[in-house]
């Protein structure tokens, strides 16, 4: 508990210098419905999460620096009747001492609460980008107004809390950056474990039920994304997630899977042979992707930015796709025209953390951010050429290549947290065939 309370503190000084008479309120994640009656599994709002550490829908906390109680927590009170059929709640009589905030209500006397909070509060400091709740504080901060007469004097200006707060979330303490190497860990093992069990004839779907097994016995409580495993022509597909088609002797196939453990996120993508063994035609292909990915590691440091990084790998893809006739001409011509772009459609990575685009990604400018030893990002680039490409020669089409890795900056570089994956076409090759 000692690092959320401290991430409170640290959050309750920022306010207090912006405007002592304030409020920030943080809401948790609700259950979704899936179908009828059941529920999606639930999975906690990561900033409420980050400054809780608390699991638990339907709660919210408010943060008001001039209050005599700053830390409230409101959450569903116990409820055995509700507890038989939904599982334990912490309750209001256990949250103080286990969450170590100030006070704990009920979540049914929010509304009551927060009038009383907002009463002669300048300030309020929420996420301006969800509008459900923004619409439900502004409403009561308008019945608040409406009581002029009384003495009530309701909020009158409203700032995003995001951007302070994902700046806060962007460099992972010592014990996050543990979490983080866990996370990384048990992906690692699952990839490796899909390497041994893909051969042709077997499914998307299969590869995907070995990995997501291999998190479960891990204590990962789940995939921190959608798994993708696109054999062939899928793998051009980004975000491709049906995982419904047979694997094809000769084809490749790209798995990006990650597991979420206590609230974080792996990322990796390999890509490999069905039958285990690379042609030489996707030898080629694969180590021009290989040689990008070395390219921007070369960048990555303190003070370097993703955008350089990103730049580095785009030259280095540039070059073998001129080298290997997939672009013909000047590499500088291809260069400046940013041909590239037809064939490395995406980023070359993003923040990693308690979301697996984390928090940074949605920071004006986020590509020019200067690294920081903390910070977390995954290096993932990647040629994806469709089946119906006629512009290039046919042996390349319908081959899709991604490589990722997750990395944490370090004072004099990088620490690869997801180097044991199988990597280079001799690792991928000898990994596959020791049974």
């Amino acid at each position: 508990m000692e690092a959320f309370v401290q991430r409170r503190q640290r959050l309750l000084a920022m306010l207090a210098e912006q405007d002592a008479a304030c409020l920030a309120i943080i809401p948790s994640a609700s259950l979704v419905t899936r179908s009828n009656d059941t529920e999606y599994p639930f999975r906690q709002n990561s900033d409420f999460f980050y400054l809780t550490g608390f699991n638990e829908p339907d709660a919210v906390l408010v943060l008001a620096p001039d209050a005599e109680l700053p830390v409230q927590l409101f959450c569903q009170p116990n409820d055995p009747h509700a507890e038989v059929w939904h599982g334990r709640r912490l309750g209001t009589a256990r949250a103080v001492a286990e969450l170590q905030v100030d006070v704990a209500h009920s979540i049914d006397d929010l509304d009551e609460q927060l009038q009383f909070l907002m009463n002669g509060c300048k300030t309020v400091f929420c996420d301006l980008g969800n509008s459900e709740w923004l619409q439900h504080w502004q409403a009561l901060a308008a019945e608040l107004a409406s009581q002029r007469k009384q003495g009530n004097q309701a909020p009158r200006q409203w700032h995003d809390l995001a951007p302070w707060l994902h700046r806060e979330r962007m460099v992972k303490s010592a014990a996050e950056l543990e979490l983080m190497r866990k996370a990384a860990a048990i992906s690692v093992d699952a990839h490796k474990r899909a390497m041994r069990f893909v051969q042709p004839g077997r499914m998307e779907y299969q590869v995907a039920a070995e990995i997501h097994h291999e998190f479960a016995m891990q204590g990962a409580s789940a995939p921190a994304y959608g798994t993708i495993c696109g054999g062939g022509a899928n793998a051009c597909i980004l975000h491709y997630t049906e995982n419904s088609a047979e694997l094809r002797d000769g084809d490749l196939l790209l798995i990006d899977a990650g597991a979420e453990y206590q609230g974080y996120a792996g990322d990796i993508t390999r890509t490999f042979p069905v039958n285990g063994r690379f042609s030489e035609t996707q030898k080629q292909l694969y180590e021009a992707v290989l040689r990008a990915q070395q390219a921007a590691f070369a960048v990555i440091k303190p003070g370097a930015t993703l955008q350089q990084a990103h730049e580095a790998a785009a030259r280095s893809i540039t070059e073998s796709l001129v080298a290997l006739g997939i672009l013909s001409g000047d590499v500088e011509e291809h260069w400046q025209a940013q041909s590239y772009r037809s064939y490395f459609i995406h980023g070359l990575g993003h923040w990693l953390g308690l979301d697996v685009h984390d928090v940074a990604d949605e920071l004006q400018n986020y590509k020019a951010i200067p690294f920081a030893p903390g910070m977390v990002i995954t290096v993932e680039p990647g040629i994806y050429i469709p089946a119906d490409d006629l512009e290039v020669a046919e042996q390349w089409r319908g081959m899709g290549i991604r490589i990722e890795d997750d990395v944490i900056i370090t004072a004099d570089g990088f620490e690869n947290m997801t180097a044991a994956a199988p990597k280079t076409v001799e690792e991928i090759e000898a990994w596959m065939q020791q049974q």
